[in-house]
């Protein structure tokens, strides 16, 4: 079949944005480059992620995904909270404050996929799709289409709604005229895809992250990265990074909300989302109390669950650490009535049953008491019998001394 182009892409483009996809692009397969995602690997950026690892050879080959692929329809889903508490807090990433997108934009991928058979005669095997979840190069053909560009930041900023898109992707049989990338100056002599390439000389992205976890412009130490240390990481969090996570419990905003691009963007319709912003009213001490029932009630169909109870109170406590560093809670200092129910709180979670939890309360108690926290901690530390946390009371005795 002939290439799709003029008003028949224009027509498909404007049905799929009808389906609830807020910027919808089209790109060829052909080579992204240049393109350092085995660099990437081989360095340990990718820290424990070894699915990406293994999914090298697909991510650069989309024959192996979808034989005969030879289009890719990128959609991307604005998902800037409508609300202004919701936004600015720095507590939660903001994409987790919705129903799992997984599940929500998977709807309107089906119903993409069935506008596909229906328009261009494909059977289910003709096309093939992803949420963020599939062996494909979202953001490097995200960038090729024109969606945006890849931002210093690694991620894809875009003109229209600046650091704020959830990507899906669908690889197709359907030949599709593709379209231009954005470019860096006028003239036809650029690459397809440039990186930083409407960023100029700012470099906000990389100078204000607290864990130096940009370690140049579009390579990212996942080691390093707050997202990965709060979601991804399943066990004890570096301690040299504790300090720098700061008030975010679930995932991480800085690199995005400090580029200058985002004061284009405005709030998504929020078809293919479900908002669930009133997650941001949880205090702190109701995380450090949290039981199990409360936390699947609290957090049911959303992605913080992934974290699950024990992975949510591991980083509050980290939190709760880094209190007197924050000025942008709400619920007291440390000499008021909600500092010494923090305590006791944190004193519990010293011998909480998962030993991944223990440590980090140690830590924050010591944080914030000094040594006074050896004195209530005598007994707890009397039953340890983890040796991460062992090594945490060892690392304050020195520290201490």
């Amino acid at each position: 079949m002939n290439a799709l182009d003029g008003v028949e892409k224009e027509a498909l483009r404007e049905a799929l944005i009808n389906l609830g996809f807020d910027d919808v692009r089209f790109t060829d397969l052909s080579p992204i480059g240049p393109n350092r995602l085995k660099e990437w690997v081989e360095s340990g950026y990718h820290a424990d992620m070894e699915w990406l690892r293994n999914s090298i050879e697909k991510r650069l080959n989309p024959d192996l995904v979808l034989e005969g692929a030879c289009s890719a329809i990128m959609l991307g889903v604005n998902y800037l909270p409508s609300e202004a508490g919701a936004a600015e807090q720095k507590r939660w990433g903001k994409y987790s404050l919705y129903q799992d997108y997984h599940d929500t934009v998977l709807k309107g991928l089906k119903e993409a996929g069935a506008l596909l058979e229906e328009q261009f005669n494909l059977g289910p095997r003709d096309y093939r799709y992803y949420v963020d979840t599939g062996p494909v190069m979202e953001r490097g053909w995200a960038a090729a289409s024109g969606m945006g560009w890849q931002g210093k930041n690694g991620m894809l900023i875009s003109k229209t709604h600046g650091n704020w898109l959830l990507l899906a992707t669908m690889l197709t049989r359907v030949p599709i005229v593709p379209d231009a990338p954005v470019k860096k100056r006028s003239g036809d002599d650029f690459a397809r895809v440039e990186l930083g390439a409407l960023c100029g000389k700012c470099r906000r992205c990389i100078d204000e992250c607290p864990t130096d976890a940009i370690v140049e412009p579009g390579l990212l130490d996942a080691n390093r990265c707050i997202s990965y240390q709060t979601i991804e990481n399943k066990g004890v969090i570096p301690r040299d990074l504790r300090p720098g996570i700061g008030s975010r419990i679930f995932g991480c905003d800085i690199c995005l909300d400090i580029c200058p691009w985002n004061r284009f963007a405005k709030a998504g319709r929020q078809v293919l989302l479900a908002k669930r912003y009133s997650v941001v009213e949880l205090r702190l001490l109701d995380i450090l109390e949290m039981e199990i029932d409360q936390f699947r009630e609290a957090f049911r169909k959303m992605p913080i669950k992934r974290l699950k109870l024990r992975g949510l109170l591991r980083n509050a406590c980290i939190v709760a650490g880094n209190l007197r560093e924050e000025s942008d809670w709400s619920e007291g200092r440390l000499d008021s009535d909600w500092g010494r129910r923090v305590m006791n709180a944190l004193i519990r979670l010293a011998r909480n049953e998962e030993a991944m939890v223990r440590p980090h309360a140690v830590w924050a108690l010591f944080r914030l008491w000094g040594a006074e926290a050896q004195v209530f901690l005598a007994e707890v530390r009397e039953l340890e019998d983890d040796e991460e946390t062992l090594e945490e009371y060892r690392w304050w005795d020195d520290g201490l001394v």
